[in-house]
């Protein structure tokens, strides 16, 4: 199949191309035997838009809506009978335009996506893209064994990256090899088109023996770098051989380009300092920390940014993908410093575990929040807080009061750095990085989260820690929910929900408490993190609400889980929202978190 070119080619300075999307139909029965229908109004739909919605019988269609529906893309047929099909047509000025996919009925609320397990592993993180071009995403996932924290010694298992069309039909695998070790921080996983012909390609760290999607070995097979010193700290981390950083073909898993990896690890102890607890090392753990992103750095075109460290010294290389060539746009880089650190970099031990990517200064062009600090789409330092290391951050407008996006951070106080007294958490203005408010100098904080829940404050309300629900303006309003990890909207409303351990919740504002409104079924045996977060989740069927991709109770499949709560708000699919559809390219690097859009969605949101 030929890539289509994304939509809006021709477009004025700093216009983002949107992705080439279909409906997205979507269509669940229900108890009482009607279907649930949900579809997707996309971004250069015309203003005003409407839609016919057919049910499918016996190869013939009938129309289910006597009127062209112009309001929410969502609707119940309560006459569905046995219909075992729906298709949507667009309406355009009283004109009928081709016909979606057929959607086939659900009999329960989720696709079920058939996986190939490998025994001893899991289906970890995952990315979706339009690989093939055809305008429907497939799903990239990363299959996971005996993976290590950084900061634990040990032999790992090899990382794994499968590519599924939604029916379960394997596209490749692509194996990393023993020269990449397997853990949360190791192997950070961008699927993006990079080049602008419509289908995307994956791009990772690789390694000697690292074997692509049609077989082909990148570098030499016969190596194994992997640390033998038994007894010691260093033992199973790979601290020698060669770093590249590799594109893949997204249709086959073919390796396009094999660069070397910016920047390459040494000095090993060159990677220590202010964040965290204020340490260093010289056995590799805070050399390997990586995260990545994708990033709109001149407004038009995207861009790959891959980075390594987050404790002390920080680098981040931004590269451009065009013409079967990976070209290095820029690299950002805090220093190397030596304890006490009083020589470091202010941009030195500001990164996380997470990061976002967002246009902070409204030109057009992103910019990439690392955590504590912001790098500028030119790879210069834009403002450092000061806050330090994190394990969370949220980027976003917020507080729709006030003009801009809103920064709000959490911060890890620990051992030495406690006497720092930084803040454990706070918002800051996301333009300059000025602090908005803060709380609990020297108090360590696990975990935050900012979604809008309680609908009689305006704007987000934000949680997590040892203190209380608060308003975006930092007021306490109250007990605070038990999940401070995840939030996804799932219900009717524009409220956002929260999800915890397989379940989603909502917060009954009047009464301080969650509810449980759904629940999925997962494999037994999966350990005290069970659940804990989703493999994926994000807006990718249906209207704008937002899916949740969890694995399959007997470990062979991934489950596509979908709302058939129905919603009177029309809005169009946030994954034509550069900011959140960014968001859901890195929601799979380290820490994940959930994604947000560029634009205040909650109570009271303006069209």
């Amino acid at each position: 199949m030929k890539c289509l070119l994304l939509i809006g080619l021709l477009l004025p300075l700093h216009a983002r191309p949107m992705e080439k999307l279909d409906r997205g139909l979507v269509a669940v029965r229900q108890a009482d035997g009607s279907v649930y229908a949900g579809w997707r109004l996309l971004g250069d739909d015309p203003k005003g838009a409407a839609f016919n919605l057919y049910r499918r019988v016996e190869g013939k269609d009938e129309r289910v809506n006597p009127e062209p529906l112009t309001g929410a893309t969502n609707l119940v047929d309560r006459e569905a009978g046995k219909t075992e099909a729906y298709v949507v047509r667009p309406v355009v000025d009283g004109k009928e335009a081709p016909s979606s996919k057929p959607a086939k009925v659900l009999e329960k609320n989720f696709i079920e996506i058939p996986i190939q397990p490998i025994e001893g592993y899991r289906p970890h993180d995952a990315s979706v893209a339009d690989l093939d071009g055809d305008g429907e995403y497939e799903i990239i996932v990363h299959q996971a064994s005996r993976g290590q924290d950084n900061s634990f010694a040990g032999i790992t298992g090899t990382p794994v990256l499968d590519a599924y069309k939604m029916d379960g039909t394997r596209l490749w695998r692509i194996d990393l090899g023993i020269n990449i070790r397997e853990g949360e921080h190791y192997t950070q996983f961008m699927v993006y088109d990079l080049d602008g012909d419509g289908c995307a390609e994956l791009a990772c760290k690789t390694a000697d023996g690292t074997k692509d999607g049609t077989g082909k070995i990148i570098g030499d097979a016969t190596k194994d770098w992997r640390n033998q010193e038994r007894g010691t700290q260093r033992y199973g981390r790979i601290l020698t051989g060669p770093e590249f950083l590799t594109v893949f073909d997204g249709k086959t898993g073919a390796a396009l380009k094999t660069v070397d990896f910016i920047p390459g690890r040494d000095p090993i102890d060159g990677w220590g300092g202010i964040g965290g607890n204020g340490g260093n090392d010289s056995y590799g753990n805070r050399c390997d920390r990586f995260l990545a992103c994708v990033a709109y750095l001149d407004g038009v075109h995207p861009s790959l940014v891959m980075t390594r460290g987050v404790y002390g010294r920080t680098v981040l290389a931004a590269w451009d993908w065009h013409g079967g060539e990976l070209k290095s746009r820029w690299v950002f880089d805090s220093g190397v410093s030596k304890p006490p650190f009083k020589d470091a970099s202010p941009y030195s031990g500001m990164g996380g575990h997470a990061l976002s990517v967002a246009d902070v200064d409204d030109d057009g062009k992103d910019e990439i929040i690392y955590q504590a600090m912001t790098i500028d789409d030119d790879g210069k330092g834009l403002y450092s807080t000061g806050r330090r290391h994190g394990d969370a951050l949220h980027v976003g407008d917020f507080d729709p009061e006030r003009p801009g996006k809103e920064l709000y951070l959490i911060t890890e106080n620990e051992e030495e750095t406690v006497a720092l007294k930084t803040p454990g958490a706070g918002l800051h203005d996301a333009r300059t990085g000025s602090v908005l408010w803060s709380h609990s100098p020297g108090v360590d904080f696990g975990n935050g989260i900012v979604a809008d829940i309680d609908p009689r404050h305006p704007g987000a309300e934000v949680w997590g820690g040892p203190t209380a629900l608060r308003t975006i303006r930092g007021e306490e309003i109250g007990p605070h929910p038990r999940g401070s990890d995840w939030v996804i909207w799932w219900d009717g409303d524009l409220l956002r929900e929260i999800y915890d351990r397989s379940s989603i919740f909502k917060w009954k504002w009047e009464e301080g408490r969650e509810e449980k409104i759904f629940s999925a079924e997962m494999p037994g045996g999966r350990g005290r993190f069970a659940g804990f977060r989703p493999n994926l989740a994000a807006d990718l069927l249906g209207d704008w609400r937002e899916e949740l991709l969890l694995p399959g109770p007997d470990g062979k499949s991934l489950r596509l889980y979908t709302t058939t709560i129905p919603t009177e708000h029309r809005l169009v699919t946030l994954m034509h929202d550069p900011q959140y559809r960014l968001s859901v390219a890195w929601q799979n690097v380290a820490y994940n978190k959930p994604p947000h859009p560029s634009f205040f969605l909650g109570e009271g949101m303006k069209e």
